[in-house]
């Protein structure tokens, strides 16, 4: 099992998604799973103040990471194909709002183990090499300055024809940095057995190429 961690836009889920298709392993994209409970929320009017209805949203939640050669993973969440909406800047907005309530992170961390199954899994997130896959054979934690990071994001955003803007982009990665690193449940920090790649100069084959001599 590969467990890949780091802040938003690193290349986590670039990342993960090759090299799960290099390995034939299964792939989990975790922070789909905090960005589709705040989809499901809104969808069904449910508050994020309503600890005890966001965690029987979380516990009746069947998500699947559709991953493929040619394009990025698809989500699917109950039946429905909800890839472009799970992707906004507000989407990501609304993951960190709910991700810090330990409830919640409580009823979704099962949903993750479960996805470990053969022949294996490449996992993406803040906390998997942490506190979900504590005893993952590779770890391998992803960073890059928040400058670099919005500026992909906000490629990736207009690639896809969303109307977005870099000073914005680059605000709100900051501040979720600094959420994500200073909360109680589950902080964003590397495992201290991981391999720490700073991915500002490296490009996304280069990245592949030193997760896969790890793993080799």
């Amino acid at each position: 099992m590969l467990a890949l961690d780091g802040p938003s836009g690193a290349g986590k889920g670039t990342i993960g998604q090759i090299c799960a298709v290099k390995f034939g392993w299964h792939y989990l994209d975790s922070g789909a799973i905090y960005r589709g409970l705040g989809w499901l929320a809104g969808n069904q009017g449910v508050s994020f103040d309503n600890v005890s209805s966001l965690v029987v949203l979380a516990d009746s939640m069947n998500l699947t990471c559709h991953v493929c050669e040619t394009d990025s993973a698809k989500i699917e969440i109950n039946g429905h194909m909800v890839t472009d909406e799970l992707r906004t800047d507000e989407a990501g907005q609304t993951a960190s709002r709910i991700a810090p309530i330990p409830e919640v992170r409580a009823a979704l961390l099962n949903m993750q183990r479960r996805c470990r199954i053969a022949p294996g899994l490449v996992a993406d997130g803040r906390d998997m090499g942490t506190i979900v896959f504590p005893d993952a054979l590779y770890k391998v934690f992803l960073t890059a300055s928040a400058e670099i990071r919005a500026q992909r994001r906000f490629d990736q955003l207009k690639a896809k024809g969303f109307d977005v803007n870099l000073a914005r982009l680059l605000e709100s990665i900051q501040a979720r940095d600094v959420r994500d690193s200073n909360r109680d449940a589950s902080p964003l920090k590397p495992a201290e057995d991981a391999l720490i790649l700073d991915t500002s100069e490296l490009t996304i084959d280069e990245v592949v190429t030193r997760i896969l001599a790890l793993v080799n």
